[in-house]
């Protein structure tokens, strides 16, 4: 098995940060990691908002999260063991994942969906 890399917290950007969590799969995982008292497998999140993620596909969203410098993760037997590296994160950008985290919160509430805007209103808030 190849070795995991983790990114190290100087090498981490918030593109890169912003590109990991724009998926909104990686953006669920993550906002349940950062709310976990504890590690978790990736197994645990093989039922995600009411979907089944395969497996497959959950291993290149770890990986994507793992590489922005998000998580880390940890070979444990058979499975991965996840955490967040939300207190690293923190000192380099203070308030920037406390704040995904939030808008994912209140998105989510309105069950992901975009507030629909009238085809007219773009047009009136530009002459007005």
């Amino acid at each position: 098995m190849r070795p995991l890399t983790h990114p190290s917290i100087e090498d981490i950007t918030v593109e890169g940060i912003l590109h990991a969590l724009s998926d909104p799969v990686r953006a669920a995982i993550y906002a349940r990691l950062a709310c976990a008292e504890r590690a978790n497998t990736c197994s645990a999140f093989l039922q995600l908002d009411d979907r089944t993620i395969p497996k497959s596909t959950l291993s290149q969203h770890f990986r994507a999260l793992r590489e922005a410098g998000l998580i880390r993760s940890e070979r444990r037997g058979v499975e991965m063991l996840n955490t967040t590296r939300c207190e690293e994160i923190q000192q380099r950008f203070p308030g920037l994942l406390q704040a995904i985290i939030q808008a994912h919160s209140i998105q989510s509430a309105g069950h992901g969906k975009p507030t629909p805007r009238r085809k007219g209103a773009a047009a009136k808030a530009k002459a007005g």
